[in-house]
């Protein structure tokens, strides 16, 4: 690879391909057909309109490059671009004019800001915008539909009008966890610019530690930056263990304002996250003066939320923060800056004598409301600055800060809070958005946070809600992908998490929704993927998946042109085991594999599911209360004949918030009945609480019941695999009872709120 040097003093449109070059050892070579739309130019994101015409524009030594000096617009790299391909450079053109690359500037196109015209003939090339973002997006588009055949480049005629659905177009990685060099953070930048994402959201701080140097506090780079040792494997295990290894860093203002710049240049808005008042863990550390309880405080160890909080009754606590952030101002040019605002336990300030002071005297009602004033507070102060706030959706509890914008995480109830109060939203719901999600639930996969976030399940999400009228739609300012590092220890893994997904958040944010669709998506993936060379992306989408119904199980896969092969009796498919044509019938209990075959080769993982079949497994069955939120499932997945993971992201477990389980299986006829089974979840660090007692009866006409057992006890952390043996008798009706604690007791995460209840597979034999 010819190296080339990084010039950064003048940067411009053309620069950035060169960059690509460099960081991801981009290849160009003939695209794969993407699919029966002949207007179909495989760019990602999908433009707006495309329409294919005759013939190709050949770029030659000859051809001509203008760009308008007004626009201040270097060439260097685009030329080293083309001499590295075609061994030739571009001489640039006082006029515009036939062969030639165009770049022209015009405000009365009837397009969005950022938005482009791409018009490409035999004759020549013109991308035409309102602003320098368009001609900066157009030129994105013109390198996806570049071909090398030989020694000729030659781009395909095509008319494309093109513009974003969303202004903001996101993507947030913590670096408290885990931190990245500058020289990774500007690989990704360089990826997320050539897929039209134009917001960087860098979250510098959290409990695990401080990222950025602030020169006023200078223990914050000593103690707060570094953590003794980090948790090995994942949070749920037990007990927890460690690495004995002392753990840390942060970036320098000089890092900072190179990371700022360099995104600039690429056409992305860099917004910093300082955390408050909740995660501050590490800041307590080494001023543990601005806590409720004065410690001592660790930088915390593990993953999770914790009591310990920056003090609000403490007017120190408000000098130490605006003294911080009158630094973070000066290196972030974004009118933006996020201040967290999320999971802030308010233990400390219950018992705390300064804080219900400050609650009596600011004439609040209680602790919710007291983060409203922290929150107001902090805004006030950045006014002054010339800044807006944007904080987690938490920031609503006890009453909005006049001017914030809500990053809405939870769910999708926040955003449409906010829109309804007038104030901007950018939808970032953790069950669509999250990267630190699963993308597969194969058993080898990386450790990951939880939940199952597939590539589909990004592309389909829709962030407009459609309980806003049009004019609160208008407040939705756009979507962002999270990227929460606790399980991306380094470069490989966490490219592995955020590539390709961030692929559909492109589309999602850019595209019109009449535009998409998925397996055309899927083969412009397929395509992309040279773009993304140098970099550890997943083919996790391309995995077998199975969907249980009743008798029996479907099996499907993405991939084209492959073929399943399967096994029930727990061996390793090879190409002469059975071929799935349709659904799987399920009569007994069994241990499914199954295999993807190109050809004779095998490709992609091992899929395995054990099925459990028993007398319950396809019955009918009843609830009396319906799940919650990501656990609100169907209720026959309790008797689909497939257990829950100790994960809980295989969308087999039903949550209950503060309410009883009770459910009545049919069993369609009168039989012997032994043994009567259901899962529960006990995760209490994730409000996960067993129930106080299970109860469980039977009936022969669905009237008249007898309890046939009980039990109280659930202390397996994890999964209970609950297993009752009863003396034999006839039924047809079960009924299974679970009464949940309904309040989450002090003492543990979440004291005060409601509780979940967690269960699963009914088991009946």
């Amino acid at each position: 690879m010819i190296k080339i040097p990084l010039f950064k003093k003048h940067f411009c449109i053309s620069c950035f391909t060169l960059k690509l070059i460099i960081v991801v050892g981009f290849q160009l070579f003939v695209t794969s057909v993407f699919s029966q739309d002949f207007n179909n130019s495989g760019i990602i994101p999908k433009p707006l309109q495309e329409t294919k015409k005759q013939g190709s524009f050949i770029i030659k030594p000859t051809t001509k490059l203008y760009i308008p000096e007004t626009q201040n617009v270097s060439t260097v790299f685009f030329n080293q671009y083309l001499k590295d391909l075609g061994g030739f450079a571009l001489l640039k053109s006082k006029n515009a004019g036939n062969n030639g690359i165009n770049f022209l500037i015009d405000s009365t196109l009837k397009i969005k800001n950022e938005g482009y015209l791409l018009s490409i003939s035999p004759e020549k090339i013109d991308i035409k915008a309102k602003d320098k973002q368009g001609l900066f997006y157009g030129l994105q588009s013109l390198i996806q539909l570049i071909k090398k055949n030989g020694k000729t480049l030659s781009v395909p005629a095509y008319e494309i009008e093109d513009e974003p659905r969303f202004t903001y177009r996101g993507m947030h990685l913590d670096v408290a966890r885990h931190m990245f060099s500058v020289a990774a953070i500007k690989k990704w930048l360089n990826v997320l610019a050539f897929y039209k994402i134009n917001n960087f959201h860098w979250h510098l701080t959290d409990d695990q530690g401080w990222r950025i140097e602030i020169k006023k506090y200078p223990l914050l780079q000593t103690k707060s930056a570094y953590r003794k040792e980090t948790l090995i494997g994942h949070k749920r295990s037990n007990p927890h263990i460690f690495d004995g290894k002392r753990y840390g860093g942060y970036y320098t203002q000089a890092e900072i304002k190179e990371v700022v710049q360099y995104a600039s240049e690429l056409n992305i808005n860099t917004i910093p996250e300082i955390e408050m008042p909740g995660h501050a863990r590490a800041v307590l550390a080494a001023y543990p003066n601005l806590g409720c309880t004065g410690g001592p405080y660790e930088t915390a160890t593990f993953w999770g939320v914790f009591d310990d909080v920056f003090c609000t009754g403490n007017e120190e606590t408000f000098s130490f923060l605006e003294g911080v952030l009158d630094e973070v101002v000066a290196l972030f040019p974004s009118k933006y800056i996020h201040i967290g605002g999320d999971e802030c336990p308010k233990t400390r300030w219950h018992d705390c004598p300064k804080c219900q002071k400050r609650i009596k005297d600011e004439k609040l009602k209680d602790e919710h409301e007291l983060q409203s004033y922290f929150i107001a507070r902090m805004e006030k102060y950045l006014h002054t600055k010339g800044k807006k706030i944007i904080g987690w959706d938490e920031i609503l509890e006890g009453g909005l800060a006049p001017d914030a914008t809500v990053m809405s995480w939870r769910g999708l109830e926040g955003g449409i809070a906010a829109a309804k109060l007038k104030h901007d939203v950018i939808m970032t719901p953790e069950k669509f958005v999250y990267l630190d999600y699963y993308q597969s639930l194969n058993k080898n996969e990386q450790t990951a946070a939880g939940g199952y976030l597939p590539l589909k399940k990004v592309y389909e999400y829709e962030p407009m809600p459609k309980e806003l009228s049009p004019e609160e739609q208008t407040y939705i300012k756009g979507v962002q992908a999270n990227v929460w590092t606790e399980y991306m220890s380094d470069v490989k893994k966490a490219e592995y998490m955020i590539f390709p997904r961030i692929l559909a958040l492109s589309e999602m944010a850019w595209s019109a929704p009449e535009r998409k669709n998925y397996n055309d998506f899927l083969q412009r993936v397929n395509s992309n993927l040279r773009f993304l060379k140098g970099i550890n992306y997943s083919t996790s989408f391309y995995e077998i998946t199975g969907k249980p119904i009743e008798g029996g199980i479907i099996l499907e896969t993405d991939m084209p042109n492959a073929e399943i092969r399967y096994t029930t009796d727990g061996s390793v498919p090879s190409k002469s085991s059975n071929k799935y044509t349709s659904t799987i019938k399920i009569t007994k209990p069994i241990v499914l594999k199954a295999s993807l075959f190109k050809g004779a080769n095998k490709v992609g993982k091992l899929y395995e599911q054990a099925i459990v079949h028993n007398l319950a497994t396809g019955k009918n069955i009843s609830l009396k209360n319906s799940g919650t939120g990501n656990y609100n499932i169907d209720k026959q997945v309790l008797v689909n004949g497939i257990k829950g993971v100790p994960l809980y992201n295989n969308g087999e477990w039903l949550g209950l918030s503060g309410t009883d389980f009770e459910a009545v299986v049919d069993l369609g006829n009168i039989t012997s009945i032994k043994e009567i089974g259901i899962n529960i979840l006990n995760y209490q660090w994730q409000k996960m609480h067993p129930p106080k007692e299970l109860i469980v009866e039977v009936s022969t006409d669905g009237v008249n019941y007898k309890q046939v057992s009980q039990q109280t006890k659930f202390s397996q952390e994890g999964i209970n695999s609950v297993l009752l043996k009863i003396n034999p008798i006839d039924a047809r009706f079960v009924r299974l009872k679970a009464t949940n604690i309904r309040t989450i007791p002090n003492g543990f995460y979440g004291a005060g709120t409601k509780a979940l209840l967690m269960v699963d597979e009914i088991i009946i034999n």
